[in-house]
Protein backbone atom coordinates (compact mmCIF):
# COMPACT_ATOMS: atom_id res chain seq x y z
CA UNK A 1 0.00 0.00 0.00
CA UNK A 2 1.03 3.42 -0.51
CA UNK A 3 -0.01 6.31 1.49
CA UNK A 4 0.94 8.82 -1.45
CA UNK A 5 -1.74 7.08 -3.87
CA UNK A 6 -5.03 8.17 -3.93
CA UNK A 7 -7.59 6.45 -5.60
CA UNK A 8 -10.78 8.34 -6.90
CA UNK A 9 -13.69 6.61 -8.07
CA UNK A 10 -16.24 8.40 -10.17
CA UNK A 11 -14.66 10.99 -12.65
CA UNK A 12 -18.21 13.34 -13.05
CA UNK A 13 -17.43 16.85 -11.82
CA UNK A 14 -16.54 16.55 -8.24
CA UNK A 15 -14.33 13.73 -8.89
CA UNK A 16 -12.66 15.73 -11.71
CA UNK A 17 -12.47 18.60 -9.32
CA UNK A 18 -11.00 16.09 -6.58
CA UNK A 19 -8.46 14.71 -8.29
CA UNK A 20 -7.32 18.30 -9.20
CA UNK A 21 -7.32 19.48 -5.39
CA UNK A 22 -5.54 16.22 -4.31
CA UNK A 23 -2.76 16.13 -6.95
CA UNK A 24 -2.23 20.08 -6.69
CA UNK A 25 -1.00 18.94 -2.80
CA UNK A 26 1.44 16.69 -5.05
CA UNK A 27 -0.61 13.27 -4.32
CA UNK A 28 -0.59 10.81 -7.49
CA UNK A 29 -3.95 10.36 -8.17
CA UNK A 30 -5.70 7.28 -9.84
CA UNK A 31 -8.87 9.08 -11.62
CA UNK A 32 -11.34 5.63 -12.02
CA UNK A 33 -14.66 5.72 -13.86
CA UNK A 34 -15.85 2.68 -15.95
CA UNK A 35 -17.63 4.92 -18.64
CA UNK A 36 -15.36 5.88 -21.50
CA UNK A 37 -16.90 8.53 -22.23
CA UNK A 38 -16.65 10.27 -18.75
CA UNK A 39 -12.84 9.76 -18.86
CA UNK A 40 -12.63 11.53 -22.07
CA UNK A 41 -13.90 14.40 -20.94
CA UNK A 42 -12.20 14.02 -17.64
CA UNK A 43 -8.78 16.13 -18.67
CA UNK A 44 -11.35 19.18 -20.05
CA UNK A 45 -13.05 19.23 -17.00
CA UNK A 46 -10.26 19.28 -14.70
CA UNK A 47 -8.59 22.06 -16.74
CA UNK A 48 -11.78 23.95 -16.56
CA UNK A 49 -11.73 23.44 -12.95
CA UNK A 50 -7.79 24.74 -12.81
CA UNK A 51 -8.36 27.51 -14.90
CA UNK A 52 -11.53 28.70 -12.34
CA UNK A 53 -9.79 28.14 -9.54
CA UNK A 54 -6.74 29.96 -10.54
CA UNK A 55 -9.08 33.00 -10.95
CA UNK A 56 -10.79 33.03 -7.75
CA UNK A 57 -8.18 31.55 -5.47
CA UNK A 58 -4.68 33.48 -5.29
CA UNK A 59 -1.92 31.47 -5.61
CA UNK A 60 -3.69 28.32 -7.42
CA UNK A 61 -1.81 29.04 -9.77
CA UNK A 62 1.62 28.38 -8.17
CA UNK A 63 1.34 24.57 -8.80
CA UNK A 64 1.42 24.61 -13.12
CA UNK A 65 -1.75 22.59 -14.74
CA UNK A 66 1.06 20.27 -15.88
CA UNK A 67 2.91 19.27 -13.15
CA UNK A 68 -0.59 18.41 -11.66
CA UNK A 69 -2.06 16.30 -14.88
CA UNK A 70 1.58 14.22 -14.63
CA UNK A 71 0.23 13.18 -11.52
CA UNK A 72 -3.42 11.93 -12.46
CA UNK A 73 -3.57 8.51 -14.39
CA UNK A 74 -7.09 8.09 -15.34
CA UNK A 75 -8.35 4.14 -16.55
CA UNK A 76 -11.00 2.90 -16.62
CA UNK A 77 -10.09 -0.14 -14.75
CA UNK A 78 -9.60 -0.83 -11.61
CA UNK A 79 -5.63 -1.23 -12.34
CA UNK A 80 -3.24 -0.05 -9.32
CA UNK A 81 -6.34 0.58 -7.08
CA UNK A 82 -4.91 -2.01 -4.78
CA UNK A 83 -1.79 0.01 -4.02
CA UNK A 84 -3.87 3.01 -2.91
CA UNK A 85 -4.04 4.03 1.22
CA UNK A 86 -7.12 6.45 0.53
CA UNK A 87 -9.99 5.51 -1.52
CA UNK A 88 -12.75 8.19 -2.38
CA UNK A 89 -15.58 7.09 -3.53
CA UNK A 90 -17.10 10.16 -5.39
CA UNK A 91 -20.12 7.78 -7.83
CA UNK A 92 -23.83 9.09 -8.40
CA UNK A 93 -26.09 9.53 -5.24
CA UNK A 94 -27.88 6.35 -5.72
CA UNK A 95 -27.45 3.35 -3.62
CA UNK A 96 -27.48 0.61 -5.99
CA UNK A 97 -24.86 2.47 -7.95
CA UNK A 98 -22.88 2.98 -4.35
CA UNK A 99 -23.16 -0.48 -3.55
CA UNK A 100 -22.42 -2.14 -6.99
CA UNK A 101 -18.91 0.38 -6.91
CA UNK A 102 -18.35 -0.98 -2.78
CA UNK A 103 -18.61 -4.75 -3.53
CA UNK A 104 -16.40 -4.34 -6.56
CA UNK A 105 -13.47 -2.43 -4.53
CA UNK A 106 -13.60 -5.13 -1.71
CA UNK A 107 -12.24 -7.56 -3.42
CA UNK A 108 -9.32 -4.81 -4.87
CA UNK A 109 -8.58 -2.72 -2.03
CA UNK A 110 -5.84 -3.29 0.42
CA UNK A 111 -7.22 -4.31 3.64
CA UNK A 112 -5.44 -1.28 5.51
CA UNK A 113 -6.80 1.43 2.95
CA UNK A 114 -9.19 3.89 4.09
CA UNK A 115 -12.71 4.88 2.74
CA UNK A 116 -14.01 8.48 2.31
CA UNK A 117 -17.60 8.71 1.25
CA UNK A 118 -18.71 11.17 -0.72
CA UNK A 119 -22.26 11.68 -0.23
CA UNK A 120 -24.67 14.48 0.74
CA UNK A 121 -27.28 12.74 1.89
CA UNK A 122 -27.25 9.16 2.11
CA UNK A 123 -26.37 7.75 6.27
CA UNK A 124 -22.51 7.02 5.89
CA UNK A 125 -23.66 4.12 8.25
CA UNK A 126 -25.73 2.83 5.96
CA UNK A 127 -23.18 2.63 2.96
CA UNK A 128 -20.27 2.02 5.51
CA UNK A 129 -22.03 -1.59 6.02
CA UNK A 130 -21.77 -2.64 2.35
CA UNK A 131 -17.92 -2.82 2.73
CA UNK A 132 -15.78 -5.42 4.33
CA UNK A 133 -14.41 -3.37 7.20
CA UNK A 134 -16.85 -0.44 7.71
CA UNK A 135 -14.31 0.67 10.78
CA UNK A 136 -12.37 2.33 8.01
CA UNK A 137 -15.14 4.39 6.23
CA UNK A 138 -15.87 7.77 6.92
CA UNK A 139 -18.23 10.47 5.15
CA UNK A 140 -16.75 13.03 3.61
CA UNK A 141 -18.48 15.82 2.08
CA UNK A 142 -16.74 18.07 -0.03
CA UNK A 143 -18.18 21.33 -1.12
CA UNK A 144 -18.83 22.68 -5.00
CA UNK A 145 -16.40 23.95 -6.57
CA UNK A 146 -14.16 21.43 -4.51
CA UNK A 147 -10.79 23.73 -5.03
CA UNK A 148 -12.23 26.82 -3.88
CA UNK A 149 -14.28 25.59 -0.55
CA UNK A 150 -12.15 24.91 2.59
CA UNK A 151 -14.83 23.39 4.79
CA UNK A 152 -15.12 19.92 4.50
CA UNK A 153 -18.13 18.18 6.33
CA UNK A 154 -16.82 14.60 8.25
CA UNK A 155 -19.01 12.14 8.94
CA UNK A 156 -18.38 9.53 11.55
CA UNK A 157 -20.41 6.59 10.93
CA UNK A 158 -21.15 4.42 13.81
CA UNK A 159 -18.34 1.76 13.35
CA UNK A 160 -15.69 4.58 12.36
CA UNK A 161 -12.34 4.09 14.18
CA UNK A 162 -10.80 7.03 15.62
CA UNK A 163 -7.59 6.04 13.80
CA UNK A 164 -9.69 6.08 10.55
CA UNK A 165 -10.99 9.75 11.35
CA UNK A 166 -7.56 11.20 12.29
CA UNK A 167 -5.73 9.62 8.99
CA UNK A 168 -8.87 11.03 7.04
CA UNK A 169 -8.53 14.60 9.21
CA UNK A 170 -4.50 14.83 8.28
CA UNK A 171 -5.41 13.67 4.97
CA UNK A 172 -7.60 16.59 4.04
CA UNK A 173 -5.50 19.50 6.47
CA UNK A 174 -2.58 18.29 3.97
CA UNK A 175 -4.85 19.73 1.30
CA UNK A 176 -5.85 22.87 2.75
CA UNK A 177 -9.11 21.99 4.00
CA UNK A 178 -10.47 22.80 7.39
CA UNK A 179 -12.35 19.15 8.35
CA UNK A 180 -15.51 19.69 10.55
CA UNK A 181 -16.52 16.44 12.15
CA UNK A 182 -19.87 15.25 13.00
CA UNK A 183 -21.96 12.65 13.72
CA UNK A 184 -24.05 10.53 11.16
CA UNK A 185 -27.90 10.76 10.18
CA UNK A 186 -29.30 11.38 6.68
CA UNK A 187 -28.30 14.87 5.35
CA UNK A 188 -26.34 15.78 7.90
CA UNK A 189 -25.61 19.43 8.88
CA UNK A 190 -25.26 20.86 5.73
CA UNK A 191 -28.20 19.62 3.16
CA UNK A 192 -30.51 19.55 6.18
CA UNK A 193 -30.52 23.53 6.44
CA UNK A 194 -29.32 24.25 2.13
CA UNK A 195 -32.04 21.49 0.92
CA UNK A 196 -34.83 23.15 3.31
CA UNK A 197 -33.54 26.51 2.38
CA UNK A 198 -33.51 26.05 -1.49
CA UNK A 199 -36.87 24.13 -1.61
CA UNK A 200 -38.52 26.93 0.67
CA UNK A 201 -37.27 29.14 -1.68
CA UNK A 202 -38.76 27.61 -4.47
CA UNK A 203 -42.06 27.69 -2.80
CA UNK A 204 -41.51 31.32 -2.79
CA UNK A 205 -40.99 31.35 -6.69
CA UNK A 206 -43.93 28.80 -7.04
CA UNK A 207 -46.44 31.05 -4.80
CA UNK A 208 -45.87 34.29 -7.12
CA UNK A 209 -44.30 36.05 -3.64
CA UNK A 210 -41.31 37.43 -5.70
CA UNK A 211 -38.88 35.90 -8.45
CA UNK A 212 -36.16 33.76 -8.16
CA UNK A 213 -33.81 37.23 -8.85
CA UNK A 214 -35.45 38.65 -5.98
CA UNK A 215 -35.11 35.70 -3.29
CA UNK A 216 -31.55 35.68 -4.75
CA UNK A 217 -31.05 39.42 -3.67
CA UNK A 218 -32.73 39.32 -0.31
CA UNK A 219 -30.44 36.25 0.95
CA UNK A 220 -27.20 37.86 -0.17
CA UNK A 221 -28.08 41.48 0.58
CA UNK A 222 -29.98 41.03 3.79
CA UNK A 223 -28.18 38.09 5.44
CA UNK A 224 -24.72 37.99 3.40
CA UNK A 225 -24.92 34.48 1.61
CA UNK A 226 -22.16 34.59 -1.31
CA UNK A 227 -25.04 32.86 -3.86
CA UNK A 228 -28.54 33.39 -2.95
CA UNK A 229 -30.27 29.82 -2.65
CA UNK A 230 -31.61 29.25 -6.61
CA UNK A 231 -28.42 30.14 -7.74
CA UNK A 232 -26.92 27.52 -5.76
CA UNK A 233 -29.94 25.16 -6.60
CA UNK A 234 -28.93 25.83 -10.20
CA UNK A 235 -25.33 25.26 -9.80
CA UNK A 236 -25.49 21.98 -8.20
CA UNK A 237 -28.76 20.98 -10.62
CA UNK A 238 -31.98 20.64 -9.36
CA UNK A 239 -31.97 16.92 -10.69
CA UNK A 240 -29.98 16.64 -7.62
CA UNK A 241 -31.52 19.28 -5.42
CA UNK A 242 -34.81 16.99 -6.05
CA UNK A 243 -33.24 13.52 -5.54
CA UNK A 244 -31.76 14.84 -2.12
CA UNK A 245 -34.75 16.40 -1.24
CA UNK A 246 -36.32 12.66 -1.67
CA UNK A 247 -33.88 10.68 -0.09
CA UNK A 248 -33.89 13.25 3.02
CA UNK A 249 -38.16 12.90 3.19
CA UNK A 250 -37.85 9.02 2.77
CA UNK A 251 -35.27 8.80 5.68
CA UNK A 252 -37.68 11.15 8.03
CA UNK A 253 -40.59 10.63 7.01
CA UNK A 254 -40.72 14.13 8.34
CA UNK A 255 -43.22 16.44 5.48
CA UNK A 256 -41.31 19.68 6.10
CA UNK A 257 -38.96 17.47 3.04
CA UNK A 258 -41.30 17.56 0.56
CA UNK A 259 -40.58 18.61 -2.84
CA UNK A 260 -42.20 21.59 -4.12
CA UNK A 261 -43.95 20.84 -7.41
CA UNK A 262 -42.35 23.56 -9.02
CA UNK A 263 -39.10 22.41 -8.66
CA UNK A 264 -40.06 18.30 -10.02
CA UNK A 265 -42.04 19.75 -12.55
CA UNK A 266 -38.64 22.30 -13.87
CA UNK A 267 -36.84 18.67 -13.53
CA UNK A 268 -39.13 16.79 -15.56
CA UNK A 269 -38.91 19.34 -17.84
CA UNK A 270 -35.10 18.88 -18.82
CA UNK A 271 -34.39 22.15 -16.82
CA UNK A 272 -31.29 21.49 -14.39
CA UNK A 273 -30.01 24.55 -14.21
CA UNK A 274 -26.34 25.21 -15.10
CA UNK A 275 -25.77 21.79 -16.91
CA UNK A 276 -28.15 22.00 -19.15
CA UNK A 277 -28.39 25.63 -19.40
CA UNK A 278 -31.72 26.63 -18.06
CA UNK A 279 -33.01 26.17 -14.58
CA UNK A 280 -34.35 29.15 -12.62
CA UNK A 281 -32.29 31.41 -14.53
CA UNK A 282 -31.10 30.83 -17.93
CA UNK A 283 -27.40 30.31 -18.77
Amino acid sequence: MHNQLIAIIGAGVMGCATALDVARAGYQVILQDHSESVIALAPDRIRREYRSACFLQRGYGEVSLDVIMDRISLQIHDAGVEEAGIIIENVTEHLDSKREVYARLSHKAHPEALYALNTSCISVTKLASYLPDPGRAIGVHLMNPVPVKTMVEVIKGQHTTLETEQGMVAFLESLGKNPVVIEDLPGFVSNRLSHLLMNEAAFIVQDGIATAEQVDAIMKKGFNYQMGPLETADLIGLDTVVHSLKVLYDSYQDPKFRCCPMLQKMVDAGQWGRKTGQGFYAY
